[in-house]
């Protein structure tokens, strides 16, 4: 029972923590855009995602993520196992 002087006060204390946080994050605009980033995560073309000097001289944008194109060389060729095929059994009627 004694240990309820402990947590009554400790809970108030991180309620009053959580309010401050929410006006907080109200007053400086945290809820302002919901749906932007939801939105911004589809579009690729965005040309804030490319080195500034890039942006500056129109270059095309390198999609292969290994900077091949930077150095001039070719990117790697990718290869492609095929799986081996495995005849269907009649247990798998689905």
């Amino acid at each position: 029972m004694s240990i309820l002087y402990l947590l009554i006060p400790l809970s108030l204390i991180l309620l009053g923590l959580a309010v401050w946080a929410f006006f907080w994050a109200v007053k400086h605009d945290q809820f302002e855009d919901l749906e932007g980033p939801a939105y911004r995560i589809l579009f690729d073309d965005d040309d804030n995602d490319r080195p500034a000097e890039r942006r500056q001289s129109g270059e095309a944008r390198d999609d292969t993520g290994d900077g091949a194109e930077e150095h001039g060389a070719q990117p790697p060729a990718r290869r492609v196992e095929a799986r081996p095929s495995t005849p269907p059994t009649g247990d798998d009627t689905r």
